[in-house]
């Protein structure tokens, strides 16, 4: 299995298991909550505890998910933009950061329902609840804010590598916006429909089975038979970015050796003699 078949695997499971480890971890609160019903929801984590307990975990499991899949976006799409793949990546790192700050008052919720069934549902802890109620879903939106920023970052990369099929990458574009919509309502407070996040849902599945499957392209004419050296330096597949739409820049796979526009045409001159 070659470097480039490798990544496509990585990534491909990357996006599988971030997107699978977040819907299990996230349905286990919702089936505990009652929306608008403090009472009932603070009944149903006390008598559920050990499942609060397995969403900490699975919001664990999520957050190194979330950070190997951004180190391998950025691997993947670092030539077609550097600074912009580095400061997705900073977005990655920051939800991750927030989803771990939320988990506290998602703690905090479960030992005051324990308390709060134990001692006759007393209004003062019902309260206490609430407000760690709204505590812990305001943090769940606040971590939203930098995940939509750092996935358009990384979707604009991938729409401008052709890594995977456009209309993928337009997919990704377009419902995260509406997703960073969404989380903005939120956070200022408005009653955001579920809806709003609904064409994003399936968009993580879809390309980490079509990159697991199809793998990352590479454009026809740079797919060479063979390594070939660039002034000592392996080309391997080595096309990282388009200069204008018709030139290409070659470059080593280990990032030292560059040929630019002429440079990559008399190389495939060389490479390929009868053409």
């Amino acid at each position: 299995m070659n470097a480039e078949r490798r990544l496509s695997v990585a990534l491909g499971v990357a996006f599988l298991f971030q997107a699978t480890t977040s819907l299990i971890s996230g349905m286990i609160p919702m089936s505990l909550i009652v929306p608008g019903n403090i009472n009932q929801s603070m009944i149903n984590i006390a008598g559920h505890a050990g499942l609060m307990r397995a969403n900490f975990l699975g919001d664990l499991i999520t957050g190194v998910g979330v950070v190997a899949l951004g180190v391998l976006l950025f691997v993947t799409v670092r030539r077609q933009g550097e600074i912009l793949g580095l400061i997705a990546l900073g977005c990655y790192l920051l939800e991750v950061a927030l989803g771990a700050v939320s988990r506290i008052p998602a703690f905090t919720l479960l030992r005051i329902s324990q308390e709060y069934a134990v001692k006759g549902r007393p209004e003062d802890l019902q309260t206490l609840g609430n407000l760690a109620l709204e505590t812990m879903n305001f943090g769940f939106g606040l971590l939203m804010l930098p995940f939509c920023i750092g996935a358009i970052l990384f979707y604009y990369l991938f729409y401008k590598s052709r890594v995977i099929p456009r209309a993928l990458s337009l997919w990704g574009l377009i419902s995260v916006q509406l997703a960073l919509i969404g989380t903005l309502l939120t956070i200022s407070g408005y009653n955001t429909p579920f809806i709003i996040y609904v064409p994003y849902v399936p968009f993580e599945w879809v390309v980490g089975a079509w990159i697991l499957i199809k793998g990352l392209a590479v454009p026809a004419e740079l797919r060479l038979a063979d390594h070939r050296p660039i002034a000592g330096h392996l080309a391997l597949l080595g096309v990282m970015r388009e200069d204008d739409g018709t030139n290409w820049t070659l470059r080593s796979w280990d990032g030292r050796q560059t040929l630019g526009a002429e440079g990559s045409r008399r190389y495939f001159a060389d490479c390929n003699p009868a053409s």
